[in-house]
């Protein structure tokens, strides 16, 4: 479980350190310039790091119902080398993901206004400054983030419901509470990121304002990672007790 949360903190701040800078020069400046092709490698980083995401979050529920589910086989099943292999996939499969829509971006032509009302380059905005057809563009993507978000998010459920159903098997109270307290960090950081994600990408967007998806995009791009840190760190018992030790250390100084 450590080794995956050290790789979702990387992708998320992989994807702070890619919107944020941006964000603050645009807030401080009232807008801001930028290339076109640094507009595309902003939205590649960002594609990158939040595909990974997804596809870690879904790894990390393989990891919960294995510890859960098969505690007496999980140190067998969830070997290092299984789990390298797992990370190597995530981060390659979220590559490949992000490649294909930048590579399809690269064909259009781009000859009509040339500004973006958002604070980063998404996807939409991009493709509204577009002159060539771009419905290619968006049924490609749509296809890929259908699958990339319902494929993943029906796999989490899958396990949870088995999660639930070994956990309502425990007969103690208190064994049910420490055993579902092992993945409430996990399912918390799960529905609020695949709720934004399913809100942007998946739902359509006919009525939906663009402050609207401004709110949403912020959701899950800047308010789920700063959260995640707190979220696993209050649920951690070894985090607990060097905040503890820490705090006792600059009392007695």
């Amino acid at each position: 479980m450590f080794f995956y949360l050290s790789q979702l903190s990387f992708s998320d701040m992989l994807l702070i350190s890619n919107i944020v800078p941006f964000l603050v020069h645009i807030i401080l400046l009232n807008g801001g310039l930028v290339s076109l092709k640094g507009c595309i490698t902003q939205f590649f980083f960002y594609g990158l790091s939040a595909t990974t995401e997804c596809l870690l979050l879904t790894a990390m529920s393989y990891d919960r119902y294995l510890a859960i589910c098969s505690p007496l086989h999980y140190s067998s099943i969830m070997s290092p080398q299984l789990c390298l292999y797992i990370v190597v996939s995530c981060w390659s499969l979220g590559f490949i993901i992000t490649l294909i829509p930048v590579l399809l971006i690269q064909t259009l032509w781009f000859c009509g206004p040339n500004t973006i009302d958002h604070f980063f380059c998404d996807l939409g905005p991009l493709l509204e400054l577009s002159c060539s057809d771009v419905s290619i563009v968006k049924y490609e993507v749509l296809s890929l983030s259908g699958l990339l978000t319902i494929m993943p998010f029906l796999f989490i459920v899958v396990t949870y419901v088995y999660i639930f159903i070994t956990i309502m098997k425990i007969t103690c109270i208190t064994g049910r509470q420490k055993t579902f307290s092992t993945c409430s960090s996990h399912l918390t950081v799960v529905c609020a990121y695949y709720g934004a994600l399913f809100a942007i990408y998946v739902v359509p967007r006919t009525g939906q304002s663009l402050n609207v998806n401004k709110m949403v995009s912020l959701m899950y791009s800047m308010v789920t990672p700063l959260f995640n840190p707190i979220i696993y760190g209050l649920r951690n018992q070894e985090i607990k007790a060097a905040i503890r030790n820490y705090l006792r250390i600059c009392r007695r100084t």
